[in-house]
């Protein structure tokens, strides 16, 4: 198993690394079995080669299997690191606090308010001479109060928020 990244999948280099070592030693172990087997023509010795064949394919099974799974991680991994650096430079990461959240919505809400009052303002003055001007300086106060508070939600805070900053 190479590094990510290496170009090591180019030129194969032939290694001497546990698994290796493990099937050449169980392939040892086999031939050993089959020639006492042979020699002395026991069903004992014949019982040792056929169990030591059968480690012999568990092993090669594991080991294929293994390195089959790894080279499918490996270009998962790969592909899935490709897909984050591609989503990393087209987009930037935005943190949204709770607190922030809330002061948008508020906001939010009083600007509504806003439209509201400048909807009836429009709507008395389009009366004309029977509108209100009592209904008018209403709206005109309730604007100004809306946005008095919305530009106090807006200031910084005096006390600094603390907590533990988690990645």
């Amino acid at each position: 198993m190479e590094p990510l990244g290496s170009g090591a999948s180019k030129d194969r280099k032939i290694t001497l690394n546990a698994s290796s070592l493990a099937m050449a030693v169980m392939v040892i172990v086999l031939l050993v079995a089959v020639v006492f087997a042979a020699n002395s023509n026991q069903v004992v010795g014949w019982f040792v080669v056929a169990i030591s064949a059968g480690w012999l394919l568990l092993s090669i099974f594991l080991v294929f299997g293994l390195k089959r799974g790894a080279d499918k991680i490996n270009s998962s991994l790969r592909e899935a690191t490709a897909a984050a650096a591609g989503r990393a430079q087209s987009a930037s990461t935005v943190v949204i606090d709770e607190a922030t959240s809330q002061r948008d919505m508020k906001l939010d809400h009083s600007f509504k308010i806003v439209q509201v009052q400048a909807k009836v303002i429009a709507d008395e003055r389009a009366k004309g001479e029977d509108g209100s001007a009592e209904m008018i300086d209403r709206a005109l106060d309730t604007i100004a109060m809306t946005a008095s508070n919305a530009r106090d939600m807006l200031k910084p805070q005096s006390n600094p928020i603390d907590g533990e900053i988690i990645n």
